[in-house]
């Protein structure tokens, strides 16, 4: 039995953070994650698993603060 994960939505910010460290782990670094262009980071939140935001619905202050928070996740695990 699976458990349950709800739906992400573009402002769940720290989900999808998460989702993208699971998905790039260590390979993508501060720098590099700051680097990703935002046609990118688009395509690749809209593939994540539970991810129902709508592509017209992203916007860039979305893009910023998934980045941000994926640098945050990317440094908690480097501790």
């Amino acid at each position: 039995m699976s458990h349950y994960e709800p739906p992400i939505h573009w402002n769940d910010y720290e989900d999808i953070a998460l989702k993208l460290y699971e998905k790039f782990g260590d390979e993508f670094s501060e720098s590099r994650i700051y680097r990703v262009r935002f046609t990118d980071l688009l395509e690749w939140v809209l593939t994540l698993p539970n991810f129902e935001g709508k592509r017209e619905d992203s916007n860039e202050g979305h893009l910023e603060m998934i980045q941000s928070a994926w640098v945050y996740e990317w440094r908690d695990n480097q501790k």
